[in-house]
């Protein structure tokens, strides 16, 4: 194996901070950016004493010098509590941070990747998603400053690719979740959990028939860092995600069960711009990188579960 020093934006969020872990495991050196607005210290404090670990405290929206072999541009707040707080601040962190990370892969000659999302397919109309698929975006609705900010960030990644050619990976990333989740970021998984461990209500938003595909965290890693590893030429886009596909309702059932919780199912009016499906088309990460998911939903709930409780 080629030691290589990777550069990972967002290095301390709840992605980051499992890929700074898998990376160092792996025997790389790893440099950690964040501005910690989602992602937290505590993420990542354990690898602190690690002398081939190191956290710098900085903003993508600003310039950064480094020499690296490979850059991982996942810094960016992900959760729509998060994003739609500072809306304008997270169309910065999007195409700012894709400018400066690809101005930066540029000059130093790295390999680069961004970590899309699947919300560039938006309210999907066709089902499952393939990476062919334009998408069905609301360009001024609530969710239009994350969903419209990775979707430049795709073509700013692309035109550099294609202009300057500079090496990239592009991973569209489906519902992913597990320890280190943020307690408050309110994604589903860990809002079920999170109620369910404190005997509170478990909101339902809409009548909980739209469903979504949870790919577990460990999972998503190994997708992620085979795409970074893959073939010069293939760039995606590539779906990364789990198919298989469970309602909101299916959801919450296995959440109570597992945790033997006794909280009711409470239903709240659906937000705008929801979307009603969400389920990947893998076809493209099976034949190019021999990635499907491992690990079922019961499996990865429980670790995370099990995580809810050590912090709540």
């Amino acid at each position: 194996m080629i030691k290589k020093k990777v550069l990972i934006t967002g290095g301390a969020g709840f992605l980051g901070s499992h890929l700074c872990e898998k990376l160092l495991n792996q025997g790389h050196e790893v440099v950690c950016l964040d501005n910690y607005f989602t992602g937290q210290k505590q993420n990542v404090v354990h690898l602190i004493k690690n002398p081939f670990f190191e956290l710098i405290r900085h903003d993508v929206t600003m310039p950064f010098l480094i020499e690296v072999d490979e850059i991982y541009n996942l810094a960016c707040p992900a959760s729509p509590v998060h994003y739609q707080y500072n809306p304008i601040k997270t169309v910065k962190t999007s195409v700012m941070g894709a400018i400066n990370m690809l101005g930066l892969a540029k000059r130093i000659r790295a390999k680069v990747l961004q970590a899309s999302t699947s919300e560039v397919y938006g309210d999907p109309e066709i089902h499952p998603q393939t990476e062919s698929y334009w998408g069905h975006v609301n360009p001024i609705g609530p969710r239009s400053c994350y969903d419209e900010g990775k979707r430049v960030a795709e073509t700013l990644f692309m035109n550099y690719h294609k202009q300057n050619n500079v090496r990239i990976k592009i991973i569209r990333i489906f519902n992913t979740y597990g320890p280190k989740m943020h307690p408050n970021d309110g994604r589903v998984v860990s809002n079920f959990i999170v109620q369910a461990l404190k005997g509170e209500d478990i909101t339902i938003y809409g009548d909980g028939t739209q469903t979504r595909s949870f790919c577990y965290v460990d999972d998503l890693l190994e997708g992620m860092v085979r795409l970074m590893n893959s073939r010069e030429d293939f760039t995606g886009p590539v779906n990364i995600g789990n198919p298989g596909e469970f309602t909101m309702i299916e959801l919450a059932e296995k959440v109570l069960k597992l945790t033997g919780s006794k909280s009711k199912l409470v239903y709240m009016p659906l937000p705008a711009d929801d979307p009603l499906q969400r389920k990947p088309d893998i076809t493209l990460a099976k034949k190019e990188l021999g990635w499907e998911p491992t690990i079922p939903l019961e499996e990865g709930l429980k670790r995370t579960i099990e995580y809810f409780k050590t912090i709540i």
